[in-house]
């Protein structure tokens, strides 16, 4: 449930839409669990900058302790999540202008999918790290006008306020201190501009500072933003006056805008844009350098990557489209990070020397098909298990589902990975056994080897030379 970066016009629809259902509670966690888990970059960027000094993203330091086929699969995550932020933030702003000026929201999307391919084209991570400026600046813009706004226009029915029920706590309240930390911490570490600012920091000093603005910005932001649904139902304007014709609680934001002058509708309008554009080349941006650094090793000329990426928004306006809420795409990709991201930091302890690139990418698979497998049992039957991986339910559903997923996907992806290093340890043994050799399955990696990989790896052109050192050497954290 990526709030940080890109911090587009999908904030619009899933804070405030939180606020109506959690209330208070929810909007409250929901600040925290975005903001702090910002904190474990600082504490494990420093260590990841020292094991793996030359690199600049997650994927490199997983190419070097676990090999080339983990790195590809993270890469291949880290893709999948980025394409999933980009159908949300262009179905995002299609509702945003569909919901502010009737118009149809198509053409906005397409021309804003032109502008930025053009821009980023040219300039690349410059021009969106420029345009990040902008996006701060749009935010803040927008949260100081519409705070301004409705607190002058709109009318509060304190009557309201006791039988909303949203200033007490709830089931899913509760549910959410577990689910949203695990879900935020985790996908932070699929996004690449989090680790180039780690790893571009002067100093850990720096760092921290650095991250702790940050913090502070992020619990002000989502704390302001998702009080607009608290607001919206306090005001009577979610779900509305009329039973037959509910308003929806994604909505609550612009439905309180209805409520105001159009001259506030229309900054709205140009911010929200500007926003969105600002968010989307930042994806663009990121696609095309995990792309071309972690599919391809810099070895494909960087043109065909963006024509590839160009070529992707086509399937991607088409989802955007007709896409859910922006919620449950945020959802999608946390459940993926959630089964992922616990097995691969076991690699960061020295003591864990033995672990390897079978138990992340077992484990991080089995993890998603836990939640499928949790599914099946508590619905009692296979088509609603799989439906639980693309969470259609979404967050609000009464019982435990959404609760049970992020609970399988950690845990279960844990088990599949101890359950491959029980076998794979176990096979080494039987067959050092049957040949009268001695079992080094847990054998420390030598020094000797371990420089001999070091310098192996900084060769991109020596991978059968890597696979040979790994081999000799035991260093395990690769694919043997």
């Amino acid at each position: 449930m990526q709030v940080v970066d890109p911090l587009g016009s999908g904030i619009l629809f899933a804070y405030p839409q939180l606020a109506t259902i959690a209330g208070v509670q929810g909007v409250v966690v929901y600040a925290l669990s975005s903001g702090l888990p910002l904190f474990v970059f600082a504490a494990l960027g420093p260590i990841i900058r020292r094991k793996c000094p030359e690199g600049f993203v997650l994927t490199e330091w997983t190419k070097q302790r676990y090999g080339i086929i983990t790195a590809l699969y993270l890469g291949g995550m880290t893709l999948l999540t980025l394409f999933l932020y980009m159908v949300s933030e262009l179905s995002a702003i299609g509702q945003v202008v569909s919901l502010l000026s009737g118009l149809n929201g198509l053409p906005v999307m397409i021309v804003q999918c032109v502008i930025t391919t053009i821009y980023t084209s040219l300039g690349g991570f410059r021009i969106s790290f420029i345009t990040d400026n902008v996006q701060g600046a749009m935010v803040v813009g927008l949260i100081t006008i519409a705070a301004i706004a409705i607190g002058v226009e709109v009318n509060i029915d304190t009557s309201l306020i006791q039988p909303s029920g949203l200033t007490k706590s709830s089931l899913l309240g509760w549910q959410l201190l577990y689910i949203l930390p695990v879900a935020i911490l985790t996908n932070d570490f699929f996004l690449s501009s989090f680790w180039l600012r780690t790893f571009a920091s002067k100093s850990d000093k720096d760092l921290w500072l650095g991250i702790s603005i940050a913090v502070g910005a992020i619990l002000c932001i989502i704390t302001l933003v998702g009080s607009t649904g608290l607001i919206a139902v306090w005001a009577n304007v979610v779900p509305g006056p009329d039973p037959e014709n509910p308003i929806d609680g994604a909505v609550a934001f612009f439905a309180l805008l209805e409520q105001l002058p159009s001259w506030v509708v229309g900054f709205v309008l140009v911010m929200s844009v500007t926003l969105s554009t600002a968010a989307f080349d930042s994806l663009q941006s990121a696609m095309v350098s995990s792309a071309s650094n972690d599919l391809f090793r810099n070895r494909l000329n960087i043109w065909w990557i963006r024509l590839g990426v160009v070529l992707l928004i086509i399937p991607v306006v088409s989802i955007a489209i007709r896409a859910p809420s922006i919620l449950q795409i945020y959802l999608i990709t946390d459940l993926v990070s959630a089964a992922t991201i616990p097995v691969l930091v076991i690699g960061l302890n020295d003591r864990a020397y033995f672990w390897s690139g079978w138990e992340v990418v077992v484990g991080g698979l089995g993890g998603i098909f836990s939640v499928f497998l949790f599914g099946t049992v508590y619905y009692g039957n296979a088509y609603d298990g799989g439906r639980l991986i693309l969470l259609e339910q979404g967050l609000f559903a009464e019982g435990w589902g959404a609760f049970g997923a992020f609970v399988a996907a950690p845990i279960g992806g844990m088990l599949w990975a101890l359950a491959t290093l029980t076998l794979r340890l176990g096979s080494q043994w039987v067959h050092a056994k049957a040949k009268g050799q001695r079992f080094t399955g847990l054998d420390r990696p030598s020094a000797e080897a371990s420089a001999q990989q070091e310098a192996v790896l900084d060769d991109d052109n020596a991978t059968e030379a890597a696979v040979e050192v790994s081999a000799k050497g035991k260093e395990d954290g690769k694919f043997v």
